[in-house]
C-alpha cells in the first residue's frame, strides 16, 4: 500500500525519506529544538497525509456524483489537549450548495486515512 525509507546522519535533525513512488521528503525539527527547519516536521507530515487524503477524497467523491466542485481547503490542527492528541479538521468548499457540503463533510469522516488515523494503527518493530 505505501512504503518509504527514512535516512538521517550526523545532522541535526534533517532526515531523508525516500518512498517506493520515487518521491523524496525531507523532514527536519525547527531551530528552537535543534534542527535547521529545511522540512516538515513529523507532525506535519501526520497532518499533510490526512489533509491530502481528505481533499483527494472529497474531489473524487464530487467527480462521481458530477456536481460543480471549484475547490477544497483543509485546514489542519494538531495539538495536545487534556493529555490526549486530537486533530482539528476544518473544511472550506467552494462551489456546492448546503446539502452538498454537508454530504462532503460526512464523507471526509471516512476517507482513508481518517479512518486508519481514528482506528490507531499497530506499528511492529523489528531490529535488523
Amino acid at each position: 500500500m505505501a512504503q518509504g525509507t527514512a535516512r538521517i546522519g550526523r545532522d541535526h535533525y534533517h532526515t531523508h525519506i525516500d518512498l517506493a513512488s520515487g518521491h523524496t521528503l525531507v523532514s527536519d525539527e525547527p531551530s528552537v529544538l535543534g534542527g535547521e527547519g529545511a522540512g516538515a516536521t513529523p507532525y506535519e507530515l501526520v497532518i499533510a497525509g490526512l489533509g491530502a487524503c481528505t481533499a483527494i477524497t472529497l474531489r473524487m467523491y464530487a467527480d462521481l456524483k458530477s456536481w460543480p466542485l471549484e475547490s477544497v481547503q483543509v485546514d489542519l490542527h494538531l495539538a495536545r489537549k487534556d493529555n490526549a492528541m486530537v486533530i482539528e479538521r476544518s473544511l472550506r468548499i467552494f462551489g456546492l450548495d448546503d446539502a452538498q457540503k454537508a454530504r462532503l463533510a460526512d464523507v471526509a469522516e471516512r476517507t482513508p486515512v481518517t479512518l486508519t488515523l481514528k482506528a490507531g494503527i499497530p506499528i511492529r518493530t523489528h531490529l535488523l
